[in-house]
């Protein structure tokens, strides 16, 4: 995979990367019932069973459960106890992202390469060792209370990370068609998206290589402008969103408001046939957002010829984009938690390297029928 500039596909990798990155390593989030987290989306989303670290293992404060689909990797962490670090960030946040751990060669290198330039560390390069070999963990802080986290596993054959062990399971369902991480959403506030661009381009060596403002990303009610920030050879992701004025509460305001403050918007995962991993996810009770049919009548005019029928697009919801190299096929769930907060984007990319600008204006309304529906619009 490439990565790009801007829409004309300058090549961004030019000059050394000081922080080469493999892609994500695992998403980890602090959720109220990590046990209960892990059935969820093992039926729902088709994840096995992976790991697992608690009391049994050592670990006396808080439980991780690891499942994974294919290239992607969740854990599942619960605190045992109230009055930890852990717990007040469910307190305060409801079940959300707390870490995007990004795997690298040298989780040395890139703690100091990125607080030489001015990220606020997190982690100091820590050695994990178990009888499998050594797994070396260091990370710094980003928006919000979110962390990225370097993993450096090349010297280790375990099923996880030292201090986890196998986790076996009766119980599993058949995957879905997931694949890994395509990109990751971060939600900032008000004139937060360009000190935050800044801290991706400086700290961690990113490119800006999309950007949009609120007359791309709005509706009669609401806005918010986004821009797509992209490591060197274009693995790692990181679109960041931030309000805009409109008559009405954005669907970002909402987040913060819901969140109490910045954080993970949502995880966009990559299938290879959208068709069937939507259809899948549908029969497991996923629910997702619905866009009218007025929708589909000329979005064949607007992005032209492609590989699939229209009806079962059309059934299941799916959205249309396309850009200068192909096109994409997305679509979003509702909440997967009862704040209005995270959700997931299913996405399979035809070529395309764009993130479905064509399709901000349905989104957003189907968006915004959802705040309403809440009381929040």
């Amino acid at each position: 995979m490439s990565a790009t500039t801007t829409a004309s596909q300058t090549p961004i990798n030019a000059v050394p990367d000081f922080l080469p990155l493999h892609g994500t390593d695992y998403v980890e989030f602090y959720v109220g019932n990590a046990k209960q987290a892990a059935h969820f989306y093992k039926a729902a989303f088709g994840f096995q069973s992976l790991a697992y670290a608690g009391p049994e293992t050592g670990m006396k404060d808080k439980v991780s459960y690891v499942i994974r689909q294919n290239k992607l990797t969740f854990v599942l962490t619960t605190p045992l106890r109230p009055g930890n670090e852990i717990a007040d960030h469910i307190l305060k946040h409801g079940d959300g992202v707390k870490y995007l751990a990004l795997k690298v060669d040298d989780a040395r290198d890139a703690w100091k390469q990125t607080t030489a330039r001015g990220g606020k560390s997190y982690q100091e390069p820590t050695v994990l060792n178990d009888d499998q070999g050594e797994v070396i963990v260091s990370g710094i802080h980003t928006y919000g209370e979110t962390v990225h986290l370097f993993i450096e596993r090349k010297n280790y054959n375990g099923v996880f990370m030292p201090g986890f062990r196998e986790w076996k399971t009766n119980y599993n369902p058949p995957p879905a068609g997931l694949e890994y991480v395509d990109h990751c959403v971060g939600n900032v506030g008000w004139n937060q998206m360009n000190p935050w661009v800044k801290f991706y381009e400086e700290v961690m060596g990113f490119k800006n290589i999309l950007s949009f403002d609120d007359n791309d990303i709005s509706t009669e009610y609401s806005a918010l402008m986004s821009k797509v920030m992209s490591n060197g050879n274009g693995y790692v992701k990181f679109p960041i969103n931030e309000p805009a004025e409109g008559k009405k509460k954005s669907q970002v305001e909402e987040y913060l408001d819901f969140y109490n403050g910045e954080g993970v918007q949502h995880v966009a995962i990559a299938t290879n046939n959208i068709v069937e991993t939507v259809t899948d996810l549908q029969s497991r009770g996923v629910d997702f957002l619905k866009v009218p049919a007025s929708y589909y009548a000329d979005v064949l005019d607007r992005v032209g010829k492609i590989e699939e029928d229209l009806a079962p697009l059309q059934e299941l919801g799916i959205l249309i984009d396309r850009d200068e190299e192909g096109y994409l096929l997305q679509i979003f769930s509702k909440p997967l938690q009862d704040r209005p907060t995270l959700f997931f984007e299913i996405i399979q990319r035809k070529g395309a390297k764009s993130f479905g600008k064509g399709n901000f204006k349905a989104l957003f309304e189907a968006l915004e029928r959802e705040q309403d529906a809440r009381g929040n619009l």
